[in-house]
């Protein structure tokens, strides 16, 4: 059965109708070409598909569309600056070699989004739980942990440079 579903997805207001088992994730690459969103293992434990919802990381492949009525959905492509630029945590996953295939780099990359909006200033170790969601065959974790690590550090020093 289908049902319409109202949400802001990358700052656009949308409206679709799904199914009412549809994940988010097929939503997002299927009905609005969202390919940053990638389908990994399909029952939340790759991380390659998330999102934030509300500014929460979520699997999307597991989250219902239906659940995000009325809620505001940010993918990597709403990351981008108005010319097209793009964002420090995206720059530091380059700058660090973060990226490999790039498989599981949007999923890593939203995830730092939430981690950076804390504002908090996570050790290595803290960093490496908050990402123990996401599965990469390829890098060793190294150059992602280095990436986040030098944004959650640039933006603690911004955040907090008037105190």
């Amino acid at each position: 059965m289908l049902k319409i579903v109202h949400m802001k997805v990358n700052g656009k207001e949308v409206e679709t109708a799904v199914d009412e088992r549809e994940s988010l994730l097929d939503t997002l690459r299927q009905r609005f070409g969202l390919t940053s969103v990638k389908k990994g293992c399909e029952v939340g434990e790759c991380g390659a598909c998330t999102v934030l919802v509300n500014g929460e990381a979520v699997d999307s492949c597991i989250y219902m569309t239906l659940w995000a009525e009325g809620k505001s959905i940010l993918t990597v492509e709403g990351l981008k600056g108005p010319n097209g630029e793009l964002s420090p945590i995206q720059k530091a996953f380059i700058e660090e070699a973060a990226v490999q295939c790039g498989f599981c780099t949007p999923g890593l990359i939203m995830s730092a989004v939430e981690i950076v909006g804390t504002g908090k200033k996570y050790n290595r170790e803290e960093l490496k739980k908050l990402i123990s969601g996401h599965l990469c065959r390829c890098t060793g974790y190294e150059n992602i942990l280095n990436a986040m690590e030098r944004i959650v550090e640039e933006v603690y020093r911004e955040v907090n440079k008037n105190e």
